[in-house]
C-alpha cells in the first residue's frame, strides 16, 4: 500500500473531515481514503457541450429560467465594458500644492 501525506491542508478542512469522519463512525484516515478512493474512480474525460449542458439541466431539475443564460451573457458583457471604459479614462493629473 502506498502512503500519501498531504501538506498545507487548511485547519477548517482538517476540521470539517474529522467531523464527518465521526459522524460516518470511521477514523479520519478511513474516511479520507474512502473519499480519495472514490474521486479516484470518477471519470476525467474532458467535459463536453452536451455534458455541462446536462449537468445545468439536472442543477436546474427542469425550473431553469427561459433567459437565464442570455442574462449572464448580458451581465458579463455590462461587466466588460465598465472594465474597458475604467481602463481606457486618462487620469487626473496631479496638482502640487504651493
Amino acid at each position: 500500500m502506498a502512503v500519501l501525506t498531504i501538506r498545507n491542508l487548511p485547519d477548517v478542512v482538517r476540521d470539517r473531515l474529522r467531523k464527518r469522519a465521526a459522524a460516518a463512525g470511521s477514523s479520519m484516515e478511513a474516511h479520507a481514503r474512502a473519499i480519495l478512493a472514490k474521486a479516484s474512480l470518477e471519470s476525467v474525460e474532458k467535459e463536453t457541450g452536451a455534458s455541462l449542458q446536462q449537468w445545468v439541466d439536472t442543477l436546474y431539475r427542469g425550473n431553469k429560467p427561459d433567459t437565464a443564460v442570455k442574462d449572464l451573457l448580458a451581465s458579463r458583457r455590462r461587466e466588460v465594458r465598465s472594465e474597458r471604459r475604467i481602463k481606457s479614462k486618462p487620469s487626473a493629473p496631479i496638482k502640487s500644492r504651493k
